[in-house]
């Protein structure tokens, strides 16, 4: 046999071996048209139903891996970068809750993921995914979130000192976006793309995005779980553990809107609960799962 002949039958070899090991593995990325713009989503595991994870606000996929991980080992699961994020591309403005619900119901059809699904959202992502479960009700089957903002709060109806410190970030992330869009580097006009898209959602969020969550009623009896972080956060100062006492009872409030509800605090954990308890998320996020699946 020549060397030309053993060289050829090893690169086809190992072709082999590597198309087995991609239709054998269970988790990949891929970039979706929604129409106007493309976005990431991360797929991992099988089964249903499917859990749909929405991060907070500057997160990108890459900070769930280990919670996607966790839960993919039960069940199909997805992450995604919202409009900016990661490689996902710029959407239109401004990016309010609706708009980013919407853009998710297409990306999940688009990616031929088929529903009911289980959704989680972090922080911001849990407003998406309040948002979403309105206006899809058919295609959502269980709901958990973590660490949701007070809406009473983002409405501009108490502590509206903090929310001249969110006004300020706004007004940060702006700026930013607006000196990197004079630049002739690629790499700046990525930058002045995020900062753009992240300043929009913030600034939604105490707009539009907390007007579609607080006019939402109620869940039904749909599965709900919200957890609460218990640790208050040292950069609201002087008021920071009443403040976190009052985010806690508004997360209680919230999970009476189903009356299939559950309220979770997570003692000493701070708002980065997935972070900081990632087992007492994942057994949230699996009890949903499991009760969905003995309907």
């Amino acid at each position: 046999m020549t060397i030309i002949r053993m060289l050829a039958i090893f690169f086809a070899a190992c072709m082999i071996l590597a198309s087995c090991m991609c239709e054998s593995s269970s988790s990949y990325v891929q970039m979706i048209s929604i129409g106007s713009h493309r976005l990431q989503i991360h797929l991992e595991g099988k089964g249903a139903p499917v859990v749909v994870i929405d991060a907070g606000i500057t997160d990108q996929l890459d900070k769930l891996r280990p919670l996607q991980e966790r839960i993919a080992r039960v069940t199909h699961v997805i992450t995604y970068n919202r409009a900016g994020y990661g490689q996902s591309e710029p959407g239109p403005l401004p990016r309010h809750s609706g708009r980013e619900a919407q853009e998710l119901k297409t990306l999940l059809e688009k990616a031929s993921v088929p529903g009911p699904y289980v959704l989680v959202g972090h922080s911001l992502g849990a407003l998406n995914i309040q948002v979403f479960a309105s206006k899809y009700p058919d295609d959502v089957a269980g709901i958990v979130l973590l660490d949701p903002p007070p809406l009473s709060f983002i409405l501009g109806q108490e502590y509206r000192e903090l929310g001249m410190m969110a006004e300020q970030m706004t007004a940060e992330w702006q700026a930013i976006a607006d000196s990197a869009a004079k630049s002739t580097d690629v790499q700046e006009k990525a930058r002045s793309a995020f900062f753009s898209m992240i300043a929009s959602e913030h600034r939604e969020m105490f707009g539009e995005s907390a007007r579609l969550a607080s006019a939402v009623s109620t869940f039904g009896d749909m599965p709900l779980v919200v957890m609460a972080a218990g640790k208050p956060n040292p950069a609201f100062g002087e008021v920071a553990e009443e403040y976190q006492r009052y985010w806690i009872e508004q997360s209680r409030a919230l999970a009476d809107k189903s009356t299939n509800g559950k309220f979770v605090l997570a003692e000493g954990a701070s708002h980065y609960l997935y972070l900081d308890v990632p087992e007492l998320v994942a057994e949230s996020i699996l009890s949903v799962i499991y009760e969905v699946r003995a309907k």
